[in-house]
């Protein structure tokens, strides 16, 4: 049976690979991102313009939704003592609070759904200590503490688990992998050689989306190439 999916950030890398994943399954998906315009509207997705720092309030077009992803992120990586408090609060903004702003509205859809699943997204430099990650670790430590009480406090209705991704090559990742050095240099730090690609996290999100995850609430999943856990 088709299904109903929110996919903020579905705009561009992982959650646009994400929301044609869905769509390509049958489901209806709505698509919000800053950076989208409805001429991306295809088959089963519903492009829809949102800019989570600016606009308050999700588009009226749903009823009920069975599941939803929070993609928007960043990545700054700065030594600590030339951070700005500002860029702190920046990253804070854009996946802590506004992972908050779209799950205060949308939980009364959510609970509509038979079997509704939030994914969210954090990253390795939470759990695994890397220089210059300390805004960006600190705003997804965030997201996984909310991730896990979430998940206490709306079982068993409603399964919330994260995805922490090691470096992905998306467009938010391209200063990161802009040429072949970089990109060589960032693949040989993995123990399996090679940065991720946004299919690797479509694939886990598309997984906890789905009933075959439907024991599995309040989780962190890795997905970085194994450079959490073997060197």
């Amino acid at each position: 049976m088709a299904k109903n999916y929110l996919i903020v950030g579905g705009g561009s890398g992982i959650g646009k690979v994400i929301a044609e994943r869905l769509a390509a399954e049958g489901n209806q998906v709505w698509a919000l991102s800053r950076s989208i315009e409805e001429a991306e509207n295809r088959t089963g997705i519903i492009a829809q313009n949102f800019d989570i720092l600016e606009d308050e309030k999700l588009p009226e077009t749903l009823d009920v939704i069975d599941g939803l992803v929070y993609c928007p992120g960043s990545i700054q990586l700065k030594p600590f003592e030339r951070i700005a408090l500002d860029a702190f609060r920046a990253d804070l903004e854009i996946n802590y609070l506004g992972a908050v702003k779209v799950l205060q509205q949308a939980l009364p859809l959510l609970i509509k759904s038979d079997s509704p699943s939030v994914v969210l997204f954090s990253t390795i430099a939470v759990q695994t200590g890397l220089p210059f990650h300390s805004s960006i670790a600190g705003a997804k430590g965030a997201v996984e503490g909310l991730c896990r009480s979430l998940a206490a406090e709306y079982a068993p209705k409603i399964r919330f688990n994260a995805i922490a991704p090691s470096l992905t090559d998306t467009p938010l990742a391209h200063s990161l992998l802009s040429n072949d050095r970089k990109r060589e240099a960032n693949a040989e730090r993995h123990p399996l050689k090679r940065v991720g690609q946004p299919e690797d996290m479509a694939e886990m999100a598309l997984f906890l989306l789905s009933e075959k995850s439907s024991w599995i609430s309040g989780q962190v999943l890795k997905v970085d190439g194994g450079m959490s856990a073997i060197r």
